[in-house]
């Protein structure tokens, strides 16, 4: 088909209609240049890897699992796209403080299972990037007060949900059951393995949504891994660019938010924005305790 001329592909899921027009030079993997209104299914990679351990991709039941949470992803375009769109702000954040820690990179991905890379609470209360509950925070070093919400707080909380990571790996020795114990916890996960007499997440029988939750991993990976092998074509200005700040140091109390960042070259707006761990229209601060406000680095006259 000659350059000049563009194809127009329909493609449908459930009753979502995605329009594009694209050369046919640039026509994403999954799709022929040949074929007009179509249903197409995104090819299964032949080997994967998660957190660079193998998944027995022949594994019973493995492909159609993995088959289902990559159709779900690469057809519910607009969650995909913000996806994929928040990553670029946000991954650098996550992928610097993993290294850090000990933590395979591919688990900023849980991250996204999670929450989408959004400030979100769950119906039972679950809160933050990571999803942390209020009872839980504490225990991996967050703090959850009146006026403080360090759920909310996307470096401190990605060091948390590390600490129970790296605890969870060096008790089942796997990180794809690390990550399951992220959603239906350590107990729930070592009672099923001891039940079931088997030693690895592909293998266990578990509840609809943990029996989900690494495959879906899996699939925002490779989908967020190869956007355009998937028909996801978002140019690098269209992006959500990271924030640049200016941090404050703060030890004292702080009686009206709105005041203080006005009285900083900045405005409630921002200064919620840029810090959503602080929950209330005023600080307290606990003696000897002090705290990081992130303003834009841009003062506002």
């Amino acid at each position: 088909m000659p350059n000049a001329i563009l194809t127009t592909i329909a493609i449908s899921a459930s009753s979502l209609l995605f329009v594009t027009a694209v050369s046919s030079e640039t026509l994403p993997s999954v799709v022929s240049s040949t074929d007009v209104n179509m249903f197409v299914s995104p090819n299964i990679p032949d080997a994967l890897e998660l957190a660079g351990e193998v998944v027995p991709i022949h594994g019973f039941g493995v492909r159609e699992s993995l088959d289902k949470e990559l159709i779900v992803n690469t057809y519910r375009h607009s969650s995909t796209i913000l996806y994929l769109k928040k990553s670029s702000r946000w991954f650098p954040v996550i992928e610097e403080i993993l290294k850090e820690e000990g933590v395979p990179n591919d688990f900023k991905y849980l991250a996204v299972i999670e929450s989408g890379l959004s400030q979100v609470v769950s119906p039972a209360g679950a809160s933050g990037f990571w999803q942390f509950m209020k009872k839980t925070a504490p225990e991996y070093g967050l703090e959850v007060s009146t006026t403080v919400d360090e759920r909310y707080d996307v470096a401190k909380s990605t060091r948390a949900a590390c600490q129970y990571l790296k605890e969870s790996y060096t008790h089942f020795g796997s990180w794809s059951l690390a990550a399951a114990s992220y959603n239906m916890g350590q107990y729930g996960v070592e009672k099923r393995l001891d039940e079931q007499s088997v030693d690895n997440y592909w293998d266990l029988h578990l509840n609809k949504e943990t029996g989900r939750y690494v495959y879906r991993m899996l699939a925002i990976k490779e989908v967020m891994s190869s956007p355009v092998k998937y028909g996801f074509h978002i140019s690098p200005e269209n992006m959500y660019f990271p924030h640049e700040v200016r941090e404050l140091e703060i030890s004292e109390n702080i009686s009206n938010l709105n005041a203080f960042a006005l009285e900083n070259g900045s405005n409630l707006k921002e200064l919620k924005a840029l810090n959503p761990w602080l929950r209330k229209g005023y600080l307290t601060v606990q003696p000897g305790k002090t705290y990081v406000i992130s303003l834009p680095k841009i003062v506002t006259e």
